[in-house]
């Protein structure tokens, strides 16, 4: 089976209207979608999510921001999906990624950075698991998968 990575359409990127873009980045890049759903992160599921900075200043305003409003939580599927999946959203910073990039094209603030995708296959099942149940997640084949991998 290829690697899962999760990603996520933070509140920003929900409240201004780049679910549809973000899909359709990934999608086009050759990954495949297997879970997503609309959703309210709790003060718990943040906590547990970014728990790796829980001694960092910044992690208060962290859970605050991905508590403030919904998100949009995908499972994507592809060979070296986090790696893939992380060049296509661009750095962290939108103000150093590149043009073509999500945060490159369509953000400008650290704090407002429009998504999240773990950043590596360890991170990524913890994460995928921490966002869906096994069984909110598909198995299925494309009919396009021999014209995207060898």
């Amino acid at each position: 089976m290829a690697e899962r990575t999760l990603v996520l359409v933070k509140p920003d990127g929900v409240q201004r209207g780049l679910v549809g873009e973000v899909i359709t980045r990934l999608e086009r890049r050759g990954l495949k979608l297997v879970g997503m759903k609309l959703m309210q992160v709790s003060d718990e599921l943040a906590r547990q999510h970014y728990g790796e900075h829980v001694d960092r200043p910044f992690f208060g305003g962290l859970v605050q921001f991905i508590t403030s409003s919904p998100i949009v939580a995908m499972a994507w599927e592809a060979n070296n999906a986090a790696e893939i999946v992380r060049s296509t959203m661009g750095q962290t910073n939108p103000a150093n990624s590149p043009a073509g990039t999500i945060r490159g094209d369509l953000g400008i603030d650290i704090g407002r950075n429009l998504v999240h995708g773990s950043d590596s296959p360890e991170s990524a099942e913890r994460e995928v698991n921490l966002f869906f149940r096994p069984e909110e997640l598909l198995s299925y084949e494309r009919a396009m998968e021999p014209w995207i991998v060898e």
